[in-house]
């Protein structure tokens, strides 16, 4: 039976280029792609994988049964060089 789930997919851009993704509902889902519609369509694969071989193994599958707060925490810092 399939049924339809969703889950929160961060992107982190790459100072080189492209994005890595990771999706905090399963742990180790992680993922990258040159853009972003190609690191979101890559995530949707690699969580698809991720279930499916969860499932395989007898496994629970994960749910996330509500989304992760994604902040931006400002901070002072003295830190010299700083990247």
């Amino acid at each position: 039976m399939e049924e339809v789930k969703k889950y929160t997919a961060v992107l982190f851009p790459d100072p080189d280029g492209g994005y890595t993704v990771g999706v905090p509902a399963l742990p180790g889902c992680i993922t990258e792609g040159d853009t972003v519609e190609e690191a979101l369509a890559m995530a949707k694969e690699a969580i698809e994988l991720y279930l499916e071989a969860s499932s395989d193994h007898g496994e629970v599958v994960l749910v996330e049964t509500m989304p992760p707060i994604i902040a931006t925490v400002e901070v002072r810092t003295r830190v010299r060089n700083a990247v």
